[in-house]
């Protein structure tokens, strides 16, 4: 299974980067997990949206190409930050990738509550019309006091939360299987 996960900060020493390339070594077992590169995208332009620049192109096809997307986000003023708008703005235009394909969200910050309110717009985003993604049920992961849960060689090694994680990951995959089971009885009608 091919996932691609979307990061919603581009600081080189992010918490949220380094939680995506911990699930993505992690998890290696369950799913083949691609860190796609936001920064390169362009500010979203509905004049440019019909012929878009190479980085667009490429991100596009990367998540067309996915069977379900991973979305990290931190919490920026109490939602998303604006890059991962832009992104999901990219995403939602012209041929709309995200259109019905799975999601799963994880995110974390500094602060007591793990991106909470990020997390609860990307939800709100993901079932707009626009996106039409399902979303993994009751599996919410809520990372708060994220830089007291990695060592200094960025490695996650809080217990509890590596065993929730651990947890999320197993029901994803299963999920995915239950969507591939409902997708095949739907095609064989």
């Amino acid at each position: 299974m091919k996932v691609a996960a979307i990061v919603g900060s581009i600081r080189k020493e992010s918490f949220n980067l380094k939680l995506a390339y911990y699930i993505q070594n992690r998890y290696k077992h369950l799913f083949q997990l691609d860190v796609l590169n936001i920064r390169d995208l362009p500010f979203y332009d509905q004049d440019t949206e019909s012929a878009p620049p190479q980085p667009v192109i490429d991100f596009k096809g990367k998540v067309a190409a996915a069977d379900a997307v991973l979305w990290v986000t931190p919490e920026y003023n109490s939602t998303i930050p604006g890059v991962m708008a832009n992104a999901i703005d990219w995403l939602s235009r012209v041929d709309r990738v995200m259109i019905g394909k799975p999601s799963w969200i994880v995110g974390s910050s500094m602060g007591l509550l793990g991106s909470v309110k990020a997390q609860g717009h990307l939800r709100d985003i993901l079932f707009a019309s626009g996106i039409s993604s399902p979303l993994l049920p009751g599996n919410e992961v809520y990372i708060g006091l994220v830089h007291e849960k990695f060592n200094e060689m960025g490695v996650l090694t809080d217990e509890a939360t590596i065993k929730h994680l651990d947890l999320v990951a197993e029901n994803f995959v299963k999920w995915m299987k239950e969507i591939s089971l409902l997708q095949q009885f739907q095609s064989q009608k």
